[in-house]
């Protein structure tokens, strides 16, 4: 990974990789959700309010992958010193935080038919919700950082990525430990609970949002760079 720690050479690869990525994210969200609003058949027991899973779905994986890689970013920072890695932790918190919150919001929509209240203290819903809290405490510190001048976060702000990841494990296995509105695991290595005629746009719109993720991180992380060598820049006319 130490090939790509040159900013130079990291923003020629991803400049191009940017819209290779965006548009057919962006492609496969449309289709999928298109198909899944208006092809798949409602579900025989939650009716037509089952469709939001094609939005609640992508919005929870990709906040608890937001938050591992933040994890796997400052662990790159902490050990091998990657000069990148601070930059791309800085670079997720902000999608990740965003998702987390239309995972949250689009739940809440979901379980009040469903459930016949808007929000319940289980484990899912709770832990989730640290999860935003965590990506909120992350993005001060980050900005923190940013005041004192350094580019990407610093190492306090590195190890609370490292320490809140502990939260990931507890959000996947929640419905499992404890009595839960939410309903269990749909989709494990064993197989899926979910019809097939379900199943596929879903894949598409996951899909599609995770190439929607990374094209906004590589964007934020070439305006955080960019943005590094203007202050740099202004400093050393300042000294000069």
């Amino acid at each position: 990974m130490h090939r790509f720690a040159n900013p130079a050479r990291f923003l020629k690869i991803a400049r191009p990789l940017t819209g290779w990525l965006f548009w057919p994210g962006l492609l496969l969200l449309l289709v999928g959700a298109s198909c899944g609003l208006f092809v798949t058949p409602p579900d025989y027991l939650q009716g037509e309010t089952v469709r939001i899973l094609y939005i609640h779905v992508p919005a929870a994986w990709l906040g608890m992958a937001g938050w591992s890689g933040i994890a796997v970013a400052a662990l790159m920072q902490l050990v091998w010193r990657h000069p990148l890695a601070s930059v791309a932790g800085r670079a997720m918190a902000a999608p990740g935080a965003l998702f987390t919150a239309i995972c949250l919001m689009t739940g809440s929509i979901w379980g009040r038919p469903t459930w016949g209240t808007w929000w319940e203290w289980d484990g899912r819903m709770t832990s989730m919700l640290i999860l935003f809290f965590l990506y909120l405490g992350y993005m001060a510190l980050a900005n923190a950082s940013s005041r004192q001048g350094q580019g990407g976060v610093s190492s306090v702000t590195a190890i609370f990525g490292l320490v809140g990841a502990i939260n990931i494990p507890i959000i996947n296995r929640s419905v499992v430990w404890w009595n839960s509105l939410h309903q269990g695991p749909s989709i494990t290595m064993r197989g899926s609970s979910i019809d097939g005629s379900m199943l596929w746009p879903l894949g598409l719109t996951m899909f599609g949002f995770t190439l929607l993720f990374v094209a906004i991180v590589l964007m934020r992380m070439r305006a955080i760079l960019a943005r590094n060598k203007i202050e740099a820049r202004m400093q050393r006319l300042a000294r000069g």
